[in-house]
């Protein structure tokens, strides 16, 4: 009798343990095919890759400029940092890129390799900063200084620039050449006190998407 049971149980076991496990799997998420995830440094071109702008672009570019900024006698002998505002970069190419991201990238450097050689005024801010000072003046928050003073600094130079390019499509595939143009303008005098420029050409056989 033990026997004959042992014989039914396992088969029903069996059965039981497979509809489970199909159960299981049916409901989980499963893995897309394809290339994982790749870890890769900032200035590195990857596998996906265009005729565009991109990161090892923007590293390349950026790290340029600020070395270039900081050699010109208007901040490397300046007695006091000079002030700095930047103002929006003209983007004349063909891709809908974050054309920002560069005066941002460019501000960094300098802020965190230049040992306050220059100051950046945070002019995105204004509307906080007028609010802040209002409630200082009304005595609805503590000052550590005069509320009554006007201490906003004003800007010894803007940093601004444009990407401009040239592109050619065939059927042998994309061609772009990108210029990138940076200036520093005297806030005083509007002359052009530096500017310095990088560029670039690449062809490929397929365009890519930019956003």
């Amino acid at each position: 009798m033990n026997t004959l049971l042992n014989k039914v149980t396992v088969p029903v076991c069996s059965v039981a343990l497979a509809m489970l496990a199909a159960g299981c799997a049916s409901s989980g998420v499963k893995n897309p095919s394809g290339v994982p995830v790749t870890h890769m440094n900032a200035d590195e071109q990857g596998f996906v890759a265009g005729t565009g702008v991109e990161s090892q672009d923007l590293v390349m570019v950026t790290d340029k400029m600020a070395r270039s900024i900081l050699g010109i006698p208007q901040i490397a002998n300046a007695a006091t940092p000079p002030t700095i505002v930047l103002e929006p970069v003209d983007n004349q190419t063909r891709f809908p890129i974050n054309k920002d991201i560069f005066l941002t990238r460019i501000r960094a450097q300098l802020n965190s390799k230049a040992q306050g050689k220059v100051l950046f005024l945070a002019r995105s801010q204004m509307a906080a900063l007028e609010q802040e000072r209002n409630r200082k003046r009304e005595g609805q928050v503590t000052s550590s200084s005069n509320p009554t003073l006007q201490e906003f600094k004003g800007a010894d130079y803007f940093l601004t620039g444009s990407l401009q390019g040239l592109s050619t499509r065939t059927k042998a595939g994309t061609s772009d050449y990108i210029l990138y143009d940076f200036h520093l303008i005297d806030a005083r005098t509007s002359g052009i006190v530096w500017e310095d420029s990088a560029e670039m050409k690449k062809q490929g056989l397929e365009d890519a998407a930019y956003r």
